[in-house]
């Protein structure tokens, strides 16, 4: 029992590095850079539960909001949380949780995991946006512009590569009894 608790720990925290590191594959579009970080976010819900997918992401969190420098840029600190991107990186919570939540109770089918890493995305973009709004004080139109539009296409790009990758992943991984 106690090597399963310690096993399923280091697969949290090894998934908080994945997207610290994936974290780092950045475009910079303007004021929110599109990031690996929602592509390993949505690895992570697809091949965990939805319990361990949303620790790994606060692991991920805390050690930014602590100083390691792990956010988009090798950033780190509470003024990340608290600037343009925070929304997104605490929406990141929400849809590690509501991702993994969805493809645990669709058995781990490939095209629910898609619609699910979709929702999950989406889920992202609308903190994002929100925190735009309330945040910096932008009016609802150009929070929606800034936020979401960019993310679309190339959330649901990355959504469909983490549910592929995750589903495949994730078989080898209960083939192999590591989850």
């Amino acid at each position: 029992m106690r090597n399963e608790k310690l096993k399923q720990l280091i697969i949290n925290a090894l998934f908080a590095v994945i997207i610290a590191i994936l974290a780092q594959v950045t475009i910079p579009i303007g004021p929110i850079p599109l990031t690996g970080q929602t592509l390993a976010v949505g690895l992570a819900a697809t091949i965990l539960s939805p319990r361990n997918a949303t620790i790994s992401v606060a692991v991920y969190i805390v050690l930014g909001a602590i100083g390691v420098p792990v956010f988009a840029g090798m950033s780190a600190g509470l003024g990340i949380l608290f600037g343009p991107t925070g929304g997104f990186i605490i929406g990141f919570l929400f849809n590690a949780y509501i991702t993994a939540f969805i493809i645990e109770k669709t058995d781990f089918r490939l095209s629910y995991a898609i619609l699910a890493n979709i929702i999950g995305a989406m889920v992202t973009l609308l903190f994002g946006a929100a925190w735009l709004k309330f945040g910096a004080g932008m009016p609802w139109n150009t929070a929606f512009m800034a936020g979401i539009v960019p993310f679309i296409i190339p959330g649901i790009i990355k959504a469909t590569l983490a549910a592929l990758f995750g589903i495949t992943i994730r078989k080898r991984l209960v083939t192999a009894k590591l989850i």
